[in-house]
């Protein structure tokens, strides 16, 4: 992976200057610049048009003066302002000063970075800052593309913060930092945060979003995946939203990994278990190929380090085309010269035939480092609805992981477990039928699973609030149904063992 050259993007303002950048905030957080005082001024539908980077409906919702309305004009539909409105809301001299504004034609002042308002997940005020023109000009005009253009929150930035275990730790490494959403994120609850760039203007970048937003400074390092970490040093979380996109080439690099295929998400995930306290998280988002010929699930265990369990989620698969042309949009080729496009979509589908790859998988990679034995790897597809954040279903998945691997089938039955919280019974059936065709169990929380029961496996849900063992329960359910309980105890533990797995059934020790 090569260096990066970004010559022709604006300067970026001081981050030496901590004093200006906390002035700054207190005039922005004074007119209610923020993500609650947007969704006020705005309105639902332009405020979710902005995300979209859809401006019509924002600019047309600040045609006032008001001192918010300034400020969203300037910061994030990056309009000029007179200099003397701007005055009435920042310090002004001291923002040019630093760069954070630029002097334009008349007596104007333009926003020198995109300042996004964020709020955190305990209400916190936060300021994401980006690069100019990322998310300005509709949904096919976000302008170029440029080489090492740093970009702002965006969709899986969200999804990755979501999923993210958020517990204290003592250390917490951000690879890829970009903007340095995720950095924000995790020195929350970590002592001691580092995060990387191989991009030396999105440490700069990281180091605006850090002051604009209160939070502590963090170890900012330039350098490709692992590179800027010592031999010796070893963290309680790692977290990555990688270059993960499979490209021919390596032409953007906020998205394109610049290795062969998904080569670039399989080294982070290999090389990460060895960067891991014991106990620790690594959590990644990342692009995987579905090959010709090679089971999917098969190729992405084959990329868990030793010593790791491993929860890993396919959340969507789209075909080449779709794929090539979902990230061709994202640059803006597909407004380039016809010619100039059909020749980078045909780059793109000859080096997926090169490669035999018919799809791509796109999903969640969580590790966590065990001295057990035998690791635990869970490779799945979930396509449907989740609900965010998932940070403690995560943890809670690796806590079950830990359950059911301390206790065989006659621990399971001397076990006591309270069925959770919003999960409710589904019978389905022909209508008229007496006994339904089968019973389903369905979460309303997390990972909103659901699972087929038998009637005894529901029965035995129904029942569980933690005060009988499962034997004791299924002796119950075995008189009441007339079945013999010692064959009753001995097909059952197979089910409950899937019932805590899929988190429907939690244990009570």
């Amino acid at each position: 992976m090569g260096g990066v050259s970004h010559t022709s993007l604006s300067p970026l303002p001081s981050s030496d200057r901590s004093d200006i950048a906390a002035r700054l905030r207190r005039a922005l957080l004074d007119a209610s610049f923020t993500a609650d005082g947007l969704l006020d001024l705005l309105g639902a539908p332009a405020y979710a048009a902005l995300a979209r980077s859809e401006t019509v409906p924002a600019l047309r919702a600040t045609r006032g003066d008001t001192a918010l309305e300034t400020l969203v004009r300037l910061f994030l539909l990056q309009q000029p302002v007179p200099h003397e409105r701007v005055a009435d809301v920042l310090p002004v001299e001291d923002a040019l000063e630093s760069g954070w504004l630029t002097r334009t034609g008349g007596d104007e002042v333009a926003a020198s970075v995109d300042i996004r308002p964020y709020g955190g997940p305990d209400g916190e005020d936060w300021f994401i800052v980006s690069d100019l023109g990322c998310a300005v000009g509709g949904a096919g005009g976000i302008g170029s593309r440029e080489e090492g253009v740093v970009l702002g929150v965006g969709g899986a930035s969200t999804t990755l913060a979501g999923i993210t275990v958020r517990e204290p730790v003592g250390s917490a490494l951000d690879l890829g930092t970009g903007s340095g959403i995720q950095a924000l994120h995790v020195a929350q609850h970590a002592t001691r945060v580092t995060a990387t760039d191989l991009n030396p203007r999105a440490l700069e970048i990281a180091a605006l979003t850090l002051a604009l937003s209160g939070a502590p400074a963090a170890d900012l390092r330039q350098g490709s995946l692992f590179e800027p970490v010592r031999a010796d040093e070893t963290y309680d979380l790692i977290v990555s939203n990688p270059p993960f996109v499979i490209s021919p080439g390596a032409r953007l690099t906020y998205r394109d990994g610049g290795m062969g295929g998904d080569d670039l998400c399989r080294t982070l995930v290999q090389e990460a278990g060895d960067r891991l306290n014991e106990g620790g998280y690594a959590q990644f988002l990342a692009n995987w190929q579905h090959v010709e010929g090679e089971d999917w699930q098969d190729r992405l265990r084959s990329w868990v380090p030793r010593g790791c369990d491993a929860w890993i989620v396919q959340r969507e698969v789209q075909d080449v085309t779709q794929y090539a042309e979902l990230w061709l949009r994202d640059s803006g080729d597909h407004r380039a010269d016809p010619a100039d496009y059909q020749a980078r979509y045909d780059a793109w589908l000859d080096e997926f035939e090169a490669r035999k790859v018919k799809a791509v998988g796109f999903g969640w990679i969580t590790l966590r480092r065990t001295a057990a034995a035998e690791p635990s790897i869970t490779v799945e597809e979930w396509p449907h609805s989740v609900e965010q954040p998932l940070g403690d279903a995560v943890r809670e998945h690796f806590d079950r992981v830990d359950y059911l691997r301390r206790h065989d089938d006659a621990g399971l039955l001397a076990g006591h477990f309270r069925l959770v919280a919003e999960v409710v019974q589904e019978q389905v059936g022909l209508p008229g039928a007496e006994d339904p065709e089968h019973v389903v169990l369905r979460q309303h929380r997390g990972m909103r699973r659901a699972t087929k029961v038998d009637t005894v496996g529901a029965g035995f849900a129904g029942v569980c609030d933690g005060t009988l063992s499962a034997g004791r329960i299924l002796d119950a359910i075995a008189q009441l149904v007339g079945e013999d309980p010692v064959m009753l105890r001995d097909r059952t533990p197979a089910q409950i063992r899937l019932l805590v797995e899929q988190g429907f059934l939690e244990p009570v020790e």
